[in-house]
């Protein structure tokens, strides 16, 4: 892959070394290969690592670390 390409982590570890961490072109078109970045092996495409974001159940803890490390800001509940 390119120097242009992003890097995510995913719920669902690599089939080959199970890393969560995963690149992407910056595209990011639906049928673009999502790669592990430890193994360099293919896991799936942009469309199907989106599915498996949006319905894979995780710990707070592990949202967390998904959060940070695909820059998303948590959603914080202000108290005043």
């Amino acid at each position: 892959m390119s120097d242009f390409s992003e890097e995510f982590r995913m719920p669902k570890g690599c089939p080959k070394c199970d890393s969560h961490s995963m690149k992407v072109s910056q595209a990011k078109n639906d049928d673009d290969h999502v790669y592990c970045i430890s193994c360099n092996t293919e896991v799936c495409t942009w469309e199907e690592a989106q599915r498996i974001m949006a319905e894979t159940p995780r710990s707070e803890a592990e949202q967390l670390i998904e959060d940070v490390k695909n820059n998303k800001k948590p959603d914080v509940e202000e108290n005043h």
